[in-house]
């Protein structure tokens, strides 16, 4: 029996998912060309790490489709000198990839064992530029201010705390709505109202 080709399907998953998408910027594609997806997939799903498909973490809860968080990522437009604010670790897949395009980012899961997964496999692949808690991110978290937010969930309604928790120029990420009808939105913060 032959052995799956992670790195084929990586390349498969870039070429024919995400830049199809218009996923186009290259610090994007490289970061998702470096970042090992199948390390942080659930190991029973590991060869569905590149599929086109939302993959189950339990809870409820899944993690997001290969293009879609190459599209986030893409709008995030995270700098090397920023700081992101993750809310909602999941697999940590996400965080991984914020966490090679920014200075630093601070990750709040509402379930410990998310947490504690993912610090694991953060530290496996050197990643220490992130800080994961456990705790509920929804009414924002610290007195600080981020340059980019990211929303992994959705949720009915944008927390004004998320807005003042951005810096001048900050971006937000957030889909809002409730099934079937949800808007994914990209907040920029201009002026300090």
């Amino acid at each position: 029996m032959t052995a799956f080709n992670f790195e084929l399907a990586r390349h498969n998953m870039i070429e024919q998912q995400i830049r199809p998408w218009d996923v186009l910027d290259q610090r994007v594609l490289d970061t998702l060309a470096h970042v090992p997806r199948e390390d942080f997939v659930p190991q029973r799903y590991r060869k569905l790490a590149f599929g086109d498909v939302a993959i189950p973490l339990g809870h409820g809860e899944v993690m997001l489709k290969p293009n879609v968080e190459g599209r986030i990522l893409q709008a995030l437009a995270a700098r090397p000198t920023d700081q992101v604010l993750e809310v909602g670790t999941g697999s940590g897949y996400l965080t991984a990839c914020l966490a090679r395009l920014a200075a630093s980012v601070v990750s709040v899961d509402i379930l410990p064992e998310f947490t504690e997964a993912a610090r694991q496999k953060l530290k496996a692949h050197g990643l220490n530029n992130v800080a994961l808690h456990a705790g509920d991110a929804s009414q924002g978290w610290g007195e600080r201010r981020y340059n980019v937010i990211a929303v992994t969930g959705s949720v009915t309604e944008v927390a004004e705390v998320w807005r003042q928790s951005l810096g001048l120029g900050g971006r937000l990420f957030i889909v809002v709505g409730q099934p079937p009808v949800m808007e994914a939105l990209l907040i920029t913060r201009v002026g300090e109202r």
